[in-house]
C-alpha cells in the first residue's frame, strides 16, 4: 500500500510534508472553537444560534480568504502565499484567547477565516502541481489526513486543559496554544519551492492583474465554477452539520463530561484518518467522482445510525469511527479533482474560489442547526441538515465530469492521455 511513497522524488515528499503540516495545524486551529462553544454559551449567556453564527462567519470569510489567496498565488507564487496564510491564522487564533465578549470573538474569528481559507487553497494547488499524475489522488489524499490529525490533536489538548484548569481559563489557553503553527513557516521557507508548472506559466504570462480574480467566471469556466462550488457546498455542509455540533451534542444530549467529549471526538478523528486513506486509494482506483458518491451514500446511512439507533456510550464511541470515515473520505480526492479541472494559469483562483465559497455557503448549516433546535432536538437537526447537504452534493456530481487520469501541464505522464479540453459546462471535449 505504501510502496508508491518510495517512488516519489525528494521534492514531492518535502512538499507533501509541508502541506501535511499546514493542514494538520489548520485543522487544529479551526476545530478549537467547536470545543469552547458550551463554555462561551455559559459564560456570556449567548444562545446556540449566536454561537453558531461565530462558527459560520469564520467560514464565510474563509471564502474570501481562499479566493483572494488563490489569485495571489497565481501572481506571487504558491509557497509565498502559503506562508502568509499560516502566519495569519496562527496569530489571530492566539488573539482569540483575549476576547472579552461575543462581539470581539465574532470579529477575531472572522479575521481567522481569511487565513484559514487561504492556507487550504494555496496548499492544495501546490500539492496538485508537484505530485505526478498517477500518484496525485493518493498524494493529496495522504496530505489530507492532516485534517484528521489536527482536530484529533485539538480534542486531546482540549481534554487535557479542561481537566487541569478552571473552565473560564482553559478555553482561553486553548486559543493561545494556536500560535504554534507559525513555527512551520520557518521550515517551509528553507525547504519548499514553487512547482515547475507554475514557474513555466509565470514565464509565459508574467502579468496577472486584479481582473484575474474573476477569471474562473469567464467563458467555458463559468458553469463549471458554479457547479463545483455547489458540490463542495454539499460536501462541506455535512461536515459542519456533524463535526461542529458533535461536541455540543455529546455534552448536552448524551451528557458526557468535557474529558469524555474530547475522547469521543478524538476517536472520531481516528475514523476520519481511515476515511482519508480510503478516499485516497479509491480516488486513484475507481475515480474521483465515484469516491464522492460512495461517501455521500455512506454519510446518509451512518448519520442516521449514529443519531437514532439506541446504543450505550461504548457503542457510540465505536460508531464514531465509521461515521467520520464516511463523512470525510470525500475530501481526499477534492483537491486533485479541482486541480485537474482548471488550467495552471487560473488554477489558484478557480480552485480557491470553488472550495472556499462552497465551504462558506455550506457553513450556513451550522447556524441553521443552531436555530432549528428551537423546534426539534439537536440530534434530529444534525440528521436533517446533513441529509440535505448530501443530496445536494450527489445531484451536482451527476452533471460534473470525471477527471481521473487527466494530466497537468508541465507534469504529464507519458502513459496517460493528454489533458482534455474543457467545453462550456465543464464537460470533456
Amino acid at each position: 500500500m505504501l510502496a508508491w511513497l518510495r517512488d516519489l522524488s525528494s521534492r514531492e515528499r518535502r512538499t507533501m510534508l509541508a502541506c501535511w503540516g499546514g493542514w494538520t495545524l489548520d485543522g487544529f486551529d479551526q476545530q478549537l472553537y467547536a470545543y469552547v462553544v458550551p463554555t462561551v454559551i455559559a459564560l456570556w449567556g449567548i444562545s446556540t444560534g449566536a454561537a453558531g453564527t461565530i462558527g459560520t462567519v469564520t467560514v464565510v470569510t474563509s471564502s474570501f480568504g481562499g479566493w483572494f489567496a488563490g489569485a495571489l498565488a497565481d501572481r506571487y507564487g504558491r509557497v509565498r502565499v502559503l506562508q502568509v496564510a499560516i502566519l495569519w491564522y496562527s496569530l489571530v487564533t492566539f488573539l482569540c484567547g483575549f476576547a472579552q465578549n461575543f462581539e470581539q470573538l465574532f470579529f477575531l474569528r472572522a479575521l481567522h477565516g481569511l487565513g484559514f481559507g487561504g492556507e487550504w487553497a494555496t496548499g492544495a494547488v501546490l500539492m496538485g502541481e508537484v505530485i505526478r499524475d498517477k500518484y496525485r489522488g493518493r498524494g493529496v489524499g495522504f496530505v489530507q489526513t492532516g485534517a484528521a490529525f489536527g482536530p484529533g490533536l485539538a480534542a486531546l489538548v482540549y481534554a487535557g486543559l479542561y481537566a487541569i484548569l478552571p473552565e473560564a481559563i482553559a478555553w482561553r489557553t486553548l486559543f493561545w496554544v494556536g500560535i504554534l503553527p507559525a513555527l512551520l513557516v520557518l521550515w517551509i521557507r528553507r525547504n519548499i519551492a514553487d512547482s515547475e508548472a507554475y514557474q513555466e506559466q509565470r514565464r509565459a504570462a508574467p502579468s496577472v492583474g486584479v481582473s484575474h480574480l474573476f477569471a474562473a467566471f469567464r467563458g467555458p469556466y463559468l458553469w463549471l465554477t458554479l457547479k463545483v462550488s455547489l458540490m463542495v457546498m454539499g460536501a462541506q455542509g455535512s461536515v459542519w452539520a456533524v463535526q461542529f455540533w458533535m461536541p455540543t451534542y455529546l455534552r448536552t444530549v448524551r451528557h458526557l463530561s468535557p474529558s469524555y467529549t474530547g475522547l469521543y471526538v478524538a476517536v472520531q478523528m481516528f475514523g476520519a484518518l481511515i476515511g482519508f486513506l480510503i478516499g485516497a486509494y479509491c480516488a486513484d482506483w475507481i475515480g474521483r467522482r465515484g469516491t464522492f458518491m460512495i461517501s455521500a451514500v455512506a454519510t446518509l446511512i451512518m448519520v442516521t445510525v449514529y443519531i437514532y439507533v439506541p446504543v450505550g456510550d461504548i457503542g457510540l464511541l465505536l460508531l464514531g469511527i465509521p461515521l467520520s470515515a464516511s463523512i470525510l473520505m470525500k475530501f481526499a480526492p477534492m483537491g486533485p479533482y479541482m486541480t485537474e479541472l482548471y488550467p495552471t494559469a487560473l488554477r489558484g483562483t478557480g480552485q480557491g474560489f470553488c472550495y472556499n465559497a462552497g465551504r462558506a455557503i455550506g457553513s450556513v448549516f451550522m447556524t441553521a442547526i443552531g436555530f432549528a433546535t428551537a423546534v426539534m432536538p439537536l440530534g434530529s437537526a444534525i440528521a436533517l441538515f446533513s441529509g440535505i447537504a448530501m443530496v445536494l452534493m450527489f445531484v451536482m456530481l451527476l452533471v460534473l465530469p470525471e477527471t481521473h487520469g487527466r494530466a497537468i501541464a508541465g507534469l504529464e505522464d507519458k502513459n496517460l492521455p493528454p489533458e482534455p479540453v474543457a467545453e462550456p459546462g465543464g464537460m470533456r471535449a
